[in-house]
């Protein structure tokens, strides 16, 4: 049996580009002999929905591309997801399903049990698990079809009482197919080979699990769909970050004939949970994800052109070469704005970058508006000190500046605050925090460096004295960072045990980092909470990422 695997970048309630996308892979796998095409999860309306789901329009539309759909599996086996109505009075409105059709006529409807609400998940606010399970004969061959999140409970989840896959093993199915739209982080890709390798350990017959690929604003999905054979050996794997459409041919005795890409024993055996801040960690693919998730954000958005500050710093240096190979340099207008306090170097160097990638830039020197501020404000701010006030004067005239560029020649503002600065409250609102998507905003300060680095892999890129300088704001006279905040080195461990490891400050302290350090960071973390709710979208490249992802009061107080 031919099966074909169609990885698959949706465009979320785009139903007329899914549904084209769809049918064309299916004539695709027609043509190569193809006896059945499986899709990722809710391929039909793209993931996550979120609340368009409370639309009946937006669900009588789902029906209408199934339907749509439908006539394309005369000749082949087409396993799609969509949501379908629950007909029964209790629970949610809803079901996330895989819809299973051949001869031209759906045979199937199955749905998901395991619907997750953590972290950027929250399915059951709109699903209702499945209560029954079941197989589906094709060709000879009892299919065991799960979603996604189904497969991650091996019984021994603590977030679900039910797993699917017991149910279905009292079928004795032939194979396990699943439906994914599994989000990228730089731990994820390992993750689930491990969580694969224990469904098949455990049931004994192979699998195929397709994910989806593409970037749904913050959240990325890398693809890296899987063929496990019994014996857990990786038989296929498919691209990263990439659409593709390709099979395996699933032999008559249980096999693949396919050679072993990775033996099963050298596959992981558990998730991996870095219990320490490793800034090398996943670089290539956290490259690779920044890149789709700015493409794809202006191209589902239907923006062509990008604006930012360039400063001369390593946090706009490589969101303007991220942005460069996004969009092509054409497309990406960097514009500088020095101060009284900018050093001559760093104009330098944001020229050089520029040049060396090409891209459009100009030169708007802010004195004159900075000292038309002070001007003005000078009855109220008499003969106080310099302070806060005036550094922030500064960067909210570049945010202006900026925002009028983007207004008027039709930009879309990419900010370029790092983690590290959006953990402690270390920049400006409506300043250097304005823009339509943060780049780096999940890219601790260190892991910005490390990209630079890998940006520089195989020329110099970013000019070197860019990487090397330490890092300043340049608001004041001889600013750095470290003034107002510990250095990186010392700083990003602690945060990265605070936000992903999610330790409290006693356990903190207890690893050995300084007490009065730590209380000071968890202090700037938790003190911030009101900056990062108004902050725009940051493409997600780790386990736990500011965002839709990470709900914290604004008002709390917990320090241990």
């Amino acid at each position: 049996m031919r099966i074909f695997i169609a990885q698959q970048n949706y465009h979320i309630g785009n139903f007329e580009s899914n549904v084209a996308k769809i049918i064309h892979a299916i004539q695709e796998a027609k043509r190569a002999g193809g006896d059945l095409i499986v899709f990722s999860e809710l391929s039909v309306c793209g993931y996550p929905p979120r609340d368009f789901l409370e639309f009946e329009d937006f669900i009588a539309q789902c029906s209408q591309a199934v339907e749509k759909i439908k006539p394309h599996s005369k000749e082949i086996g087409v396993i799609i997801g969509a949501p379908v109505v629950n007909t029964k009075k209790e629970g949610k409105d809803l079901h996330n399903a895989a819809i299973v059709m051949w001869d031209g006529q759906i045979q199937a409807v199955l749905h998901k049990t395991c619907l997750p609400t953590y972290d950027v998940f929250d399915e059951y606010r709109y699903f209702e698990p499945a209560a029954e399970w079941q197989t589906v004969l094709f060709k000879g061959k009892k299919l065991a079809i799960t979603i996604c999140e189904d497969i991650w409970n091996l019984g021994d989840n603590p977030l679900y009482t039910v797993c699917p896959m017991d149910h279905l093993m009292l079928e004795q199915p032939d194979i396990m197919l699943n439906l994914s739209a599994s989000p990228f982080d730089y731990t994820h890709t390992e993750d689930r080979k491990a969580i694969l390798k224990r469904n098949v350990l455990k049931y004994k017959i192979p699998i195929i699990y397709c994910n989806a690929v593409g970037s749904q604003t913050e959240i990325v999905f890398d693809g890296g769909s899987l063929v496990m054979d019994s014996h857990a050996n990786l038989i296929k794997q498919l691209s990263l970050f990439e659409e593709q459409l390709d099979y395996v041919d699933w032999k008559e005795e249980g096999g693949f004939g396919s050679a072993i890409l990775t033996e099963g024993a050298l596959l992981p055996d558990s998730e991996l949970s870095p219990e320490t801040l490793d800034v090398s960690l996943g670089i290539q693919e956290i490259h690779d994800a920044l890149i789709l998730g700015i493409r794809d954000y202006f191209s589902k958005m239907g923006f062509t052109k990008a604006i930012l500050g360039s400063s001369g710093g390593i946090d706009s240096a490589v969101t303007l070469a991220l942005a460069c190979e996004a969009l092509g340099a054409e497309n990406v207008h960097a514009v500088l704005m020095p101060s009284p306090y900018s050093t001559s170097h760093s104009v330098d160097d944001a020229v050089e970058l520029s040049k060396r990638l090409g891209n459009p830039y100009n030169i708007l020197p802010i004195k004159n508006i900075y000292e038309a501020f002070l001007n003005e404000l000078s009855p109220l701010f008499k003969d106080l000190p310099f302070s806060l006030a005036e550094e922030n004067i500064q960067s909210r005239t570049r945010g202006n500046l900026l925002m009028a560029i983007a207004n008027k020649f039709g930009y879309i503002l990419l900010n370029t605050s790092n983690k590290s600065e959006l953990a402690t409250g270390y920049g400006t609102l409506y300043g250097d925090m304005a823009g339509g998507i943060g780049v780096l905003g999940d890219c601790y300060k260190l892991q910005v460096y490390a990209l630079a680095k890998y940006i520089n892999r195989y020329k110099e890129v970013i000019p070197v004295n860019i990487i090397a300088k330490p890092p300043s704001a340049e608001l004041r006279p001889g600013q750095k960072d470290s003034d107002s905040l510990p250095d990186y080195e010392m700083l990003d461990p602690i945060l990265y045990q605070y936000i992903e490891r999610r330790n409290g400050p006693a356990e903190i302290k207890a690893m050995g980092y300084d007490a009065p350090l730590v209380d000071r960071i968890l202090r700037m973390v938790n003190n911030n909470e009101y900056k990062r709710n108004q902050f725009c979208p940051i493409i997600r490249v780790s386990p736990k990422a500011f965002g839709v992802g990470r709900r914290m009061p604004i008002v709390g107080k917990y320090l241990g």
